[in-house]
């Protein structure tokens, strides 16, 4: 670690209290040390996670809090041991910006699952006893093994909700081998992770079927996304239909829903990945058991799999539905959030209205 740690001005949009209501906010940031890069931020993704540590959700909000984990900016400085970013090369930070660094799920590059616990991007210590503040502001530094290089021609705004909301989908994707052409795959919930869920699954040749309790998203998910399949989770007849047809779930949904009716359209060994959350989950034993079905859970994505995942979807030129905000928005774009008013994800124009 340095030994003088130095500290630069920066400007951002701050929660005081647990109304969550934002505005503008001056702080400081530490100055890059050796191994930082410094970022002028362009774009930061809205997550629904901004609007839980706002308003104090878990009881741990740190206040004043800068919320934003879906960074994308531009290089403007750099430690002197940094090695792969350079002044002016378009990047991105996540949902973390440390982890130990030391524990095996560090060395292989899974920090999300870090023994000693990841240092969120916001609301976190860090190492230097700063509370970490996200990328509802102008510049942000990190270690430079936390920071990801955003491949050359992908639109920096379509970018950011890939730093959350993509990763949190792809690593289970990964994970459970949903990459294997001709498998079948249910999506339940049309939300901002929801639809990248589905450009995933057609990018790996799956057959996808989109599960929504909403009637008025079923032109979109098959227009607009390329799901092959829609199905309206209340009709009783069409469920039963699927029995035992599908290899893998994502649920997203986070509002309370039954799962025996899902897990029963899993194939023998099928998986159910549980992404959003629930207040509970109730199911019955042998809706498991029969079958040899299993359910997990996952969080976001370590180092390895974000960069991949980025450049997966530059090859693949998968790119997230947005609306791009100004920031003098941002508590509007929360409300609208909370109503699910929005397809499918925020992204605010920090670069053009950060004033």
């Amino acid at each position: 670690m340095d030994k003088e740690i130095k500290y630069e001005d920066c400007l951002g949009w701050a929660a005081r209290d647990p109304s969550g209501k934002l505005s503008p906010y001056n702080f400081t940031r530490r100055a890059p040390c050796s191994d930082d890069v410094s970022l002028k931020i362009t774009h930061c993704g809205v997550c629904y996670a901004d609007i839980i540590w706002g308003r104090n959700k878990f009881g741990d909000a740190k206040y004043p809090l800068v919320p934003g984990h879906e960074i994308v900016g531009v290089v403007k400085e750099v430690g002197s041991d940094v090695k792969n970013f350079k002044v002016g090369d378009h990047v991105a930070v996540g949902t973390f910006v440390d982890s130990c660094r030391d524990c095996e799920y560090c060395v292989e590059r899974n920090e999300i699952l870090c023994s000693e616990h990841p240092i969120f991007t916001f609301n976190g210590l860090d190492k230097y006893g700063m509370i970490t503040k996200g990328g509802y502001s102008g510049h942000i530094v990190v270690s430079e093994r936390f920071c990801y290089k955003i491949p050359e021609g992908y639109p920096p705004a379509k970018a950011a909700p890939l730093l959350c909301a993509g990763i949190t989908v792809y690593t289970p994707m990964i994970r459970h081998k949903m990459n294997q052409p001709g498998k079948s795959l249910g999506v339940i919930g049309l939300g901002g992770l929801g639809h990248l869920a589905v450009k995933f699954g057609k990018a790996f040749g799956l057959n996808v079927t989109v599960f929504s309790t909403s009637a008025s998203k079923k032109t979109e998910a098959l227009e607009l996304l390329g799901a092959d399949k829609f199905v309206l989770s209340s009709d009783e007849q069409e469920m039963k239909s699927l029995v035992n047809t599908l290899d893998f779930i994502i649920d997203v949904a986070s509002g309370d829903h039954p799962f025996d009716p899902y897990l029963a359209l899993l194939k023998a060994c099928g998986v159910l990945v549980l992404v959003g959350a629930p207040s509970e989950v109730r199911l019955r034993p042998t809706s498991l058991l029969m079958g040899a079905k299993s359910i997990a859970g996952t969080a976001t994505g370590g180092t390895k799999h974000t960069q991949e995942m980025l450049e997966f979807c530059a090859a693949r030129k998968i790119y997230p539905e947005i609306e791009v905000i100004d920031i003098q928005y941002i508590n509007e774009a929360h409300e609208r959030l909370i109503n699910r008013d929005v397809k499918y994800r925020f992204v605010i124009d920090i670069e053009n209205s950060l004033k």
